[in-house]
């Protein structure tokens, strides 16, 4: 059985009668994210590569710039969920302040529960606009990562978010979760342990792209992020602001650019051509 899932008997009703199968449903459960011994952050997640989310979650809030200024990092198994424990240098922890994040309950949300709404609009960093990747890669980009979802192809009930690099060897990273808040956190994670720059390549993700996305893509300086389904109009205000090329409805070899065209090679030069016909 795929790490993360489990099998459970179920009555299915096929043609045209009940036949006893066994399903394979995604594990889930409270994963805690705690600062120097103060929770930040509840949420229910599927429980692997968490070390992965607590590091993504940490840099994507801010709570770290670096994995240098995390001093230690454990995963600890309680009766009630997992607690992912960080402990932040000393330097660091004499300027950070315990902001608690309060959400419980919802499936790794980036907004549910925050303090103040304040931290729903904050200010972005703008990604720097030195990347450009062809057509052909963000499609094959995605066919990838559906390759890589080894979860999702047992359960069909998660979502899976990705990073890709081009060079000599196509590399991609892949993680996966019952949230997909969670998923990309993981991704950042994996990244930082690995030492790779989120600048060099992309993401792209399963689900459709809300504001909470666009703003953990800005965080991890990625300049591109692409997404199977239509994104919300702030996801779009959003994405405009901080300089993020979205790219949404990635269907087969087809997909739609809402921002920043010039990323991907042809569409700036389309986009003029498009503008001087009409005029």
């Amino acid at each position: 059985m795929t790490e993360g899932a489990t099998r459970i008997p179920v009555l299915a009703f096929r043609g045209g009668r009940f036949v006893a199968i066994e399903r394979a449903v995604p594990a889930e459960c409270a994963v805690a994210i705690s600062v120097n011994g103060s929770t930040h952050a509840v949420m229910m997640a599927t429980p692997r590569d968490v070390e992965d989310l607590g590091i993504g979650l940490a840099l994507n809030e801010g709570i770290v710039a670096g994995l240098d200024e995390i001093a230690r990092l454990e995963v600890v198994e309680t009766e009630l969920g997992l607690d992912c424990r960080i402990w932040l240098s000393e330097e660091r922890s004499q300027t950070y302040t315990a902001r608690r994040r309060q959400m419980a309950g919802p499936v790794g949300c980036g907004i549910c529960g925050v303090e103040s709404l304040a931290l729903a609009a904050r200010e972005l960093p703008v990604v720097a606009d030195d990347l450009t990747i062809a057509p052909e890669a963000i499609v094959a980009a995605v066919a990838a990562m559906a390759c890589e979802q080894s979860l999702g192809r047992a359960t069909r009930a998660v979502h899976a978010a990705a990073f890709h690099r081009e060079g000599t060897v196509r590399q991609v990273l892949t993680r996966e979760d019952v949230g997909r808040h969670n998923a990309l956190d993981k991704v950042a994670g994996a990244l930082a342990q690995q030492g790779v720059d989120p600048a060099s390549g992309f993401l792209t993700i399963t689900s459709r792209l809300s504001v909470e996305l666009i703003q953990k893509a800005a965080m991890m300086g990625c300049g591109l992020i692409a997404a199977v389904s239509v994104p919300s109009a702030l996801a779009v205000a959003e994405a405009e602001a901080a300089g993020i090329t979205l790219v949404a409805v990635v269907r087969g070899d087809e997909f739609e650019i809402f921002t920043h065209p010039g990323r991907v090679v042809g569409a700036f030069s389309s986009v003029h051509e498009e503008t001087s016909h009409a005029a």
